[in-house]
């Protein structure tokens, strides 16, 4: 998969997506981008408190469209790219493999399987150490409705794309 130009990164809360893409944009050369960093920077700053669902998917949907176009850009000219852009479901998984196709990227997802109860466990950790990924920490009610939102890979994405289990 390291010939891939485009590595999409999957995973719920807590599964490591993070880590894993900056291990693995380090060994293929790859620029990489995170979601949460853009998010982080561009708008968490002035979200609404609380936090309103509908106001964030907003915001998300516009970083990872300025994300792909420049991660196409980049493709486009032979280097690779590693992004972590939040595919929670599996049309939303289709819609960035058929996007690539369109481009004519070669690309592959990655899938970091970790149970929820250990997630659970490092997002506790990374709220008690203050993580610098993001600048709140996740409350269990955040993680169990992003919970609600995970679509596990179906067999069919399976037999369509490549993929990496990554345990």
């Amino acid at each position: 998969m390291a010939d891939a130009l485009v590595h999409f990164i999957c995973g719920s809360t807590g599964a490591g997506k993070t880590s894993y893409a900056i291990a693995l944009a380090a060994r293929i050369g790859a620029a990489r981008f995170s979601i949460d960093e853009w998010m982080s920077l561009l708008f968490w700053p002035d979200a609404p408190q609380p936090i309103d669902p509908g106001w964030a998917l907003e915001r998300v949907e516009r970083c990872r469209s300025l994300i792909w176009s420049t991660a196409a850009d980049i493709g486009g000219r032979g280097m690779p790219c590693v992004l972590e852009i939040g595919l929670t479901s599996v049309a939303a998984r289709k819609a960035m493999a058929a996007t690539a196709s369109e481009a004519r990227l070669t690309h592959c997802f990655y899938l970091l399987d970790t149970p929820a109860e250990e997630r659970w466990r490092r997002v506790e950790a990374r709220n008690r150490a203050g993580s610098a990924q993001l600048d709140f920490a996740i409350t269990r009610e955040m993680f169990d409705y992003v919970e609600t939102m995970w679509e596990p890979p179906s067999a069919e994405e399976y037999g369509n794309h490549d993929w990496v289990i990554v345990r």
